[in-house]
């Protein structure tokens, strides 16, 4: 059974200076303690990931689920691929410049290919928005101070 959440924060960044974290899709275990590893497996033609392995861990859970990536102005969509424990996941962020902030708002769906309890299944959803979002917010503003 697929599960949905969302969650909107403000930055104090510019959209561009969100993106530049997001496209460094590399280094995303720095920000994401859920991702033990990441390989990039194919670019679009200005650099950015394309196609995506991701090694990651939750929940006392491991898996290797590979995504694909869609680039907008403003905008990141991951699709996943194909996943061991997952049916499907899709996430997205959309930023909205708010004056010399930015508002973020990360959209997460889930489908699990194997039973989860409830409780467990909350927790791990929770700690995958958090991180998503105050994680990359703390990694952001790690990076402006240099």
């Amino acid at each position: 059974m697929a599960v949905r959440d969302s969650r909107e924060l403000v930055i104090e960044a510019t959209p561009q200076e969100i993106l530049d974290v997001l496209t460094d899709v590399d280094s995303s275990p720095d920000w994401c303690p859920q991702f033990r590893s990441v390989e990039v497996l194919e670019t679009y033609k200005d650099g950015r990931a394309k196609r995506v392995m991701i090694s990651a861990g939750a929940a006392g859970m491991a898996d290797d689920c590979e995504f694909e990536y869609v680039w907008g102005d403003n905008t990141v969509v991951t699709t996943m691929v194909q996943s061991r424990l997952l049916k499907a996941q899709k996430t997205a962020y959309t930023l909205t410049p708010v004056g010399d902030k930015t508002k973020v708002r990360y959209d997460l769906e889930i489908d699990p290919a194997i039973p989860i309890p409830g409780f467990l299944l909350k927790r791990t959803l929770k700690g995958a928005m958090e991180t998503a979002t105050d994680g990359l917010r703390k990694h952001v503003l790690k990076l402006q101070k240099g």
